[in-house]
């Protein structure tokens, strides 16, 4: 269904019609110069071979360490049994699932929840638990939520941190909370933290596998794609102990052999190099949400909740009988505006829309303006 709507809006656009692009998830800020810079280097130096070893050059790997240990609170003793560099955050995503599922295991995913998950699970043999979480409560998860969907098949959970789509930030307790049902039950937890940097006034991002014995059973994803603005570089990793690493390595091996050696020189850069980059897209996201969530609130029918983190609003329609895919599509017939139908993120996200802040201020303004004019035939 989402696939349907982004179809249409790209025919719209195609067709001449002025479309205000607010489904995806690219940022509108260029790469760091320093990056590209290197990147460049490496090209002509020769590095166009595979690298060695095939999970990541010595000093890559040894970057990822070091920011885990820097920034995220994970020693990673050893990086060269420890991490896997991989083509985008997508593929960490799913070698880390496959790493770990047996046919039939479940993963408890936190709902609204990013829209790969269910079938990346189902892809790697296992069966995607939905935990719903209001809007009413902010999307706040508890480990009696979590509780209640236990069953003897639970292998592991999913969670997304910061998230996409409602742009919350997990709290220490929330992580607390899951990291005690992880325990009590003995799973895995499989931390997305791709937007990890993206956070919003003055908090710190926390990771879950920095918590007292979770390191072992953490999977940690990141990558360079949302924060570094690298969504085309496709440079993501897995962090996680040896023996998930070396299953992980198996797969990665047997399909897409490694990720491009150039990119690894370029993630060598970006951790370890400026990071003033990040701070002035940060600035600039918050400045848009402020802009977006108070213009929102203002135009009668539409509740938009601040976000803590990422680049993405969730706002609900409370009045409108229409389906969340019914929303969107009116939207972009009526208004030739492109967002994402809340339902795409489970069941629980139906009533919203997605709407992406990573585009020109300037749209934003005019996607204000023509929401106000027809939110009411919404």
């Amino acid at each position: 269904m989402t696939l349907a709507v982004n179809d249409k809006a790209k025919a719209m656009q195609a067709a001449g019609l002025d479309v205000i692009a607010l489904a995806g998830g690219d940022p509108d800020f260029d790469t760091p110069a320093h990056i590209v810079q290197t990147a460049v280097d490496a090209l002509r130096a020769g590095h166009t071979h595979y690298p060695a070893p095939m999970v990541g050059i010595p000093q890559a790997l040894e970057a990822v360490a070091a920011k885990m240990a820097r920034e995220n609170g994970v020693s990673v003793p050893d990086p060269r049994h420890q991490i896997i560099l991989t083509p985008g955050g997508k593929w960490a995503l799913y070698l880390g699932l496959c790493a770990v599922l047996n046919p039939g295991d479940e993963v408890l995913i936190l709902e609204p929840h990013w829209v790969s998950y269910p079938p990346m699970i189902t892809l790697a043999g296992g069966t995607a638990v939905p935990i719903s979480l209001p809007a009413e409560d902010n999307f706040r998860v508890t480990a009696v939520k979590l509780r209640a969907k236990l069953t003897p098949r639970t292998k592991a959970i999913l969670i997304n941190n910061p998230c996409n789509p409602t742009g919350r930030v997990l709290t220490r307790e929330e992580l607390e909370a899951i990291a005690a049902v992880a325990l009590e039950a003995d799973l895995y937890v499989i931390a997305d933290e791709i937007y990890e940097k993206l956070v919003f006034d003055g908090r710190t991002h926390l990771s879950i596998a920095s918590f007292p014995h979770m390191a072992e059973r953490t999977l940690t994803v990141g990558g360079l794609t949302k924060s570094y603005a690298m969504t085309g570089w496709r440079m993501g990793w897995v962090v996680a102990a040896p023996d998930i690493i070396r299953l992980a390595t198996r797969l990665n091996g047997q399909t897409v052999s490694c990720a491009a050696t150039f990119t690894m020189h370029a993630c060598v850069a970006a951790l370890n190099g400026p990071q003033d980059n990040i701070a002035a897209m940060c600035t600039a996201y918050q400045q848009r949400r402020d802009f977006m969530v108070k213009a929102l609130n203002e135009i009668e029918g539409i509740e938009c909740r601040s976000i803590e983190g990422a680049f993405y609003l969730f706002p609900r329609f409370p009045h409108s009988r229409r389906s969340s895919l019914e929303l969107a599509d009116a939207l972009l017939d009526k208004a030739q505006i492109a967002s994402v139908p809340g339902s795409a993120f489970g069941r629980s996200g139906d009533g919203h829309l997605r709407f992406a802040i990573s585009t020109a201020q300037s749209d934003l303004e005019r996607a204000v303006e023509r929401l106000a004019k027809i939110a009411r035939q919404l």
